[in-house]
């Protein structure tokens, strides 16, 4: 019995490149688009608006975003890695089980797996001490592993979800600290000020709005991807494990 074949549907891999393509397309466009909106069509501004430039209207806000923006990098990097097939399903561990279970060595292949802790492997180790049981016992033990291994999975993706939550929230603070200062000055100036006093204010309100866009929109697309990830992984590996075990079910039809 192989199951290589059956397993080759999630290429983890593969969704690891898709994903980082992703949200670098995603924030190259959004990062252009702030560019081009700062910068009016038609007009030859006095002052080239630099990038630095606008991270510095948007004040004190945009450094945390920045800051946000490559912890939610960095966390989907290190997960796009930990949650690649091979990782989560080894096709070694797959195939050395396999040959064990052929030649009915049940203790050779719960030790093959307490020894690569896996997705895989804590699933087939929380049925193989129960195989002297009702197979009813076996699936059960599987079925509380298994999602015990997706729960902690999702949990640790979720301060991608966290990021992609708070950046416009974030991003809406400094729009309304960044109007507050444009009507201080208004509310302060014994002149009409001019457009020039306001629009410091003014381009930190917008910028840290846009910022907080810039950073949400590719951290929701990363946890979408990561969590579909997880949810086949976790079929996946029910199923393998299920076509293992089920030379212990003795029901009808087995």
């Amino acid at each position: 019995m192989k199951l290589t074949g059956f397993m080759s549907k999630i290429r983890g891999a593969s969704a690891a490149r898709v994903l980082l393509l992703t949200i670098f397309t995603v924030t190259l466009i959004l990062g252009t688009s702030v560019v081009a909106y700062a910068q009016p069509e038609g007009e030859a501004p006095a002052e080239t608006v630099s990038v630095l430039d606008n991270i510095r209207a948007a004040g004190a806000v945009g450094v945390i975003l920045i800051l946000l923006s490559g912890a939610g990098m960095a966390l989907t990097l290190m997960h796009g890695m930990q949650l690649r097939r091979d990782v989560l399903v080894p096709p070694d561990l797959l195939d050395h089980v396999e040959s064990l279970f052929e030649t009915d060595d049940y203790e050779g292949a719960l030790d093959a797996c307490e020894q690569q802790p896996s997705f895989l492997s804590s699933v087939l180790a929380a049925g193989l001490p129960k195989i002297d049981r009702p197979y009813e016992d076996i699936e059960e033990a599987m079925e509380e592993a298994g999602e015990m291994e997706s729960s902690e999975l999702h949990r640790k993706i979720s301060y991608i979800s966290l990021i992609a939550a708070i950046s416009p929230m974030l991003g809406l603070l400094g729009t309304v600290m960044g109007m507050v200062g444009a009507f201080n000055v208004i509310a302060t100036s014994k002149t009409s000020p001019k457009p020039k006093d306001l629009a410091s204010g003014i381009s930190e309100a917008l910028m840290t709005t846009m910022m907080g866009l810039i950073v949400a929109i590719p951290m929701t697309i990363s946890y979408f991807i990561l969590k579909t990830i997880i949810d086949g992984a976790s079929v996946e590996v029910s199923s393998i494990a299920s076509e293992l075990m089920a030379k212990f079910d003795d029901g009808p039809g087995a």
